[in-house]
């Protein structure tokens, strides 16, 4: 049985881990990525990448399913980051 500790974990980690996905489903819809920052994305993926090593590493439930759900969403936002400006650059018809 979970602790009421590791309850709380779970919730607060939820609630954060899908506020992402407001964020991945207007960059999927949109096709738009000019305010996202590359650098924070990637800083904030392997930041949370090591958080999910740390979880696994003490056993802690919450904290490794929650940060793990928060890097595949995190890591989405980057990945969609990378393709679509990628695929401007390469674009005839780009405005730059």
């Amino acid at each position: 049985m979970l602790s009421l500790l590791e309850c709380l974990g779970l919730v607060a980690g939820t609630l954060t881990t899908f506020s992402f996905l407001p964020q991945v489903i207007k960059i999927w819809r949109t096709r738009d990525v000019s305010s996202i920052s590359l650098i924070m994305y990637s800083a904030f993926c392997i930041g949370v990448f090591l958080w999910l090593v740390f979880a696994l590493s003490i056993g802690s439930i919450s904290l490794a399913l929650t940060n793990g759900g928060t890097l595949l969403f995190a890591s989405c936002v980057l990945y969609f980051k990378i393709t679509i400006e990628r695929k401007k650059k390469l674009s005839p018809s780009s405005n730059r």
